[in-house]
């Protein structure tokens, strides 16, 4: 018997297709047409076991090279990174492992310090929620928003899955435990509600998968002046894409993980970039903020 090629394909019926070009125009709170954050992920590493990237060939484990370059990040880069977001006065939404609280407090704490928002990501990146049952996945969820609570004293409203990984549940558990938005999806420019089981809607606001420095740098090799020369490419077409009247407003993640872009010769790319938003801002073009403050806004203009 022949096959059939007619039929719908499986689907998550968590949203339906629509065009950008068919949506209502509005304007983010300053009046520009673009909104830009910088997702900085704050990941703590298992030694001697579990997932992780990696400069070199995995080696059996303990894996010195990868784990160590890794905490380069704790160490070293996040503390560079962080003083060039002061420089330029950028905020930035810090996705953390609650892992960090054990390992390294004083990072999240300067993160804290500084104003910016704390967004879940996990316990640790060396393992996938998604290998958990549907009731270990809830209490992970549950967990990591308890724990920032009590150490932050922020409940956060978003959630990162480490590795992007998510089961059938994971934006239903999201929504019972609390969160208000997701960065798991980048299937848009612009922040739009989800469908869930409690009827409660999770937002998804948009994340990066290309301008992300671990699949361009890492899975491409890009070298860090060409990462950063997407960066400025980025931010000035989709400034041109969402000023024209009648135009959408746009959204622009960039993730940064300070092993990566936390190298000296990374980071003097990187700064270079980075002024090139700030430039952006100053000039009124962007909206400099976080996820939260764009989930936040997007409920206002959807009520």
């Amino acid at each position: 018997m022949a096959a059939s090629y007619t039929g719908a394909l499986p689907t998550h019926r968590r949203f339906d297709y629509q065009a950008i070009h068919q949506r209502k125009p509005y304007r983010w709170p300053n009046g520009a047409g673009l909104a830009v954050y910088l997702g900085f992920n704050i990941e703590h590493f298992a030694f001697g076991e579990g997932m992780g990237a990696a400069i070199g060939p995995p080696s059996p484990q303990p894996d010195v090279l990868n784990y160590s370059w890794r905490e380069y990040g704790n160490r070293v880069g996040a503390w560079r990174c962080l003083e060039l977001f002061d420089n330029l006065g950028l905020p930035a939404a810090a996705l953390i492992n609650t892992a960090l609280y054990d390992h390294c407090p004083e990072l999240v704490a300067a993160c804290v310090a500084r104003g910016d928002e704390l967004v879940g990501h996990g316990h640790s990146n060396a393992e996938r929620q998604a290998a958990l049952s549907e009731a270990d996945e809830g209490g992970l969820l549950v967990q990591c928003r308890a724990r920032m609570q009590k150490e932050s004293g922020q409940s956060p409203a978003g959630w990162l899955s480490p590795w992007i990984s998510e089961s059938l549940h994971t934006p239903d558990l999201l929504a019972e435990s609390g969160y208000g938005y997701t960065l798991n999806w980048c299937h848009d420019d612009q922040p739009l509600p989800m469908r869930t089981r409690s009827g409660q809607p999770l937002w998804a606001v948009p994340y990066p998968q290309e301008l992300n420095d671990i699949p361009m740098i890492i899975g491409r090799q890009m070298d860090g002046k060409d990462f950063a020369q997407m960066i400025i490419d980025q931010l000035d077409e989709m400034v041109e894409q969402s000023q024209a009247p009648g135009k959408a407003p746009l959204v622009m993640g960039i993730a940064l993980h300070p092993y990566i872009v936390g190298q000296p010769y990374r980071l003097r790319h990187l700064r270079r970039a980075l002024q090139h938003l700030a430039a952006a801002r100053d000039r009124g073009q962007v909206w400099m903020t976080t996820p939260g403050e764009i989930f936040r806004h997007a409920v206002q203009i959807a009520a």
